[in-house]
């Protein structure tokens, strides 16, 4: 009989789970697509569910979450002048949507200073 793998959850702290906001151009024009919604985009740790990410970004930033995406990002292996290879860590990407009238104050400071 095969051995049931056990799944224990990992206690993190909210700290721990956020790991930093993503700038890049396309995480940029999601937030600045829509006006009523704003969309912000994290990199999460590789264990936190959309519950724990949810919990997180309301205890940290005072705002309301509507709906939180996940998306895993994969390793990648990359070539330097056809000789040196180097590889991608994988990472786990959150796309974080707030109700109406929200915004993180941090983030679009951020962003204007950037422009």
């Amino acid at each position: 009989m095969k051995q049931q793998k056990l799944k224990h959850k990992i206690k993190l702290s909210p700290f721990d789970i956020i790991l930093e906001p993503v700038l890049t151009e396309k995480a940029v024009g999601i937030l600045n697509e829509s006006k009523n919604k704003k969309k912000y985009t994290f990199k999460v740790h590789q264990s936190a569910s959309k519950i724990d990410i949810k919990q997180t970004i309301e205890d940290i930033f005072n705002v309301k979450v509507d709906q939180v995406n996940v998306i895993k990002i994969p390793s990648k292996t990359k070539y330097f002048r056809y000789r040196y290879k180097f590889t991608k860590s994988s990472y786990k990407k959150a796309i974080v949507t707030l109700k109406e009238g929200f915004s993180i104050k941090e983030i679009d400071s951020s962003i204007e200073k950037q422009k």
